[in-house]
């Protein structure tokens, strides 16, 4: 089999030398390592990867090939993507296609051959950074022509991107045929999963997937009974326009719920700060301890931002905000980093990582029954305490 000699080049000058996979060309953006043994077209279709490279962390990529069923989104998202071990052929009954042919046909530029622990392992010392692959005639520059593509590179911290993989039209995601529509929620597109409003359908909700720069007199219009806010790329420090709107909906006291990037908004509206981590949270295979129940999650992760809780204070005590106190209802045990937060005043909450988890793990994913849970007491109770109640053992599905 015939290979074209690719070279992976870190903006500090650390450089790698594999073989072209996927697309040929060059490509550029922050490095990220994902420690998923599977689930990879998943993790390659999710909106939130946008701009970002991709190293996988297991070892052989593209075994069971690729098929319409597996995608999260319309498209492949991520900047480039690389592996060590790609499989020479799909073996699976599901497969509907082979991974690099996918890459190839995306345009997504790839590496192989290379040594995806080495590269974990640096951006575990010296923090996730910006990265290029470079292969075909673009890998024949010189190594500091090469470099200087990189360091050229807009960093994530600071970058608005939501919009970017936002929805231009709104579209409504019913509920399957014999199950009644028991609510209407306005979700907001900062890089939606399709699993997402899915889930919320298979409960009753008549989902209205809305552009990121939705207006809340748009909203509105909808008459919803609760709002949700998505997963999404970007420095959520920069996303002005979607906290406004958020602050408007708890404004009205309407039951909001947000995953990952919204998340972080919900933080941002209640007055906390956002920082980068030095590497984020990225797998299918984290610890989150869920205070309200006191169960430990295996949980799905993609986040490079995280919530600043208040200097000086417990992550298990409550703070006061604008609207009312917040306490941190889900904590990661690998590093203490804020996972969730439940307002005790106003009828919100949310929480960092991934519930739909599609590829699985699925420990997460009662906490749509405990939206609807939410919703429902709101719409029986308008005065009720508005922090989710603990869910109990028949909520959380198989």
């Amino acid at each position: 089999m015939t290979t074209e000699p690719a070279l992976l080049v870190l903006e500090d000058g650390r450089t790698f030398h594999g073989e072209a996979y996927g697309a040929r060309g060059r490509t550029v953006g922050e490095a990220v390592f994902c420690t998923g043994m599977t689930g990879y077209q998943e993790t390659l279709t999710d909106p939130s990867y946008h701009r970002q490279v991709v190293v996988m962390t297991a070892p052989h990529i593209g075994n069971t090939g690729v098929n319409t069923t597996d995608m999260e989104s319309q498209r492949i998202w991520v900047a480039g993507y690389v592996v060590r071990d790609p499989a020479i052929r799909p073996s699976n009954w599901r497969s509907q296609g082979d991974l690099e042919d996918a890459l190839t046909d995306a345009g997504v530029v790839g590496i192989s051959g290379v040594d995806t622990r080495a590269i974990t392992r640096h951006l575990r010392d010296r923090g996730a950074m910006r990265v290029g692959i470079f292969s075909g005639e673009s890998a024949q520059a010189a190594p500091a022509e090469l470099l200087r593509t990189v360091t050229q590179t807009p960093r994530m911290a600071g970058s608005a991107l939501a919009a970017e993989v936002s929805t231009e039209e709104a579209y409504v995601v019913s509920p399957p045929e014999g199950t009644p529509t028991r609510f209407r929620v306005a979700a907001l597109d900062l890089g939606i999963k399709g699993m997402t409003p899915a889930l919320m359908a298979r409960r009753g909700i008549e989902v209205h997937v809305l552009p990121s720069r939705t207006t809340v007199e748009e909203l509105l219009v909808l008459e919803p009974d609760g709002v949700f806010f998505s997963n999404g790329p970007g420095d959520p420090a920069t996303a002005e326009h979607e906290v406004e709107l958020l602050r408007g909906v708890l404004d009205r006291g309407i039951p909001f719920f947000g995953i990952c990037f919204g998340n972080q908004l919900l933080g941002r509206a209640l007055g906390l700060g956002t920082y980068k981590l030095a590497f984020g949270h990225r797998g299918i295979n984290q610890p989150v301890l869920d205070r309200t129940t006191g169960k430990v999650e295996v949980t799905s992760h993609n986040h490079g931002f995280a919530i600043a809780w208040p200097e000086g204070v417990p992550t298990d005590e409550q703070v006061d905000t604008p609207y009312g106190r917040v306490r941190c209802d889900h904590v990661a045990l690998n590093d203490d980093v804020v996972e969730g937060l439940a307002c005790v005043d106003v009828p919100a909450f949310s929480v960092q990582y991934h519930p739909e988890a599609a590829a699985g793990p699925h420990d997460a994913e009662y906490l749509f029954d405990r939206f609807v849970d939410l919703l429902e007491r709101h719409a029986s109770e308008p005065g009720a305490d508005a922090a989710p109640s603990t869910p109990g053992p028949t909520q959380q599905e198989s």
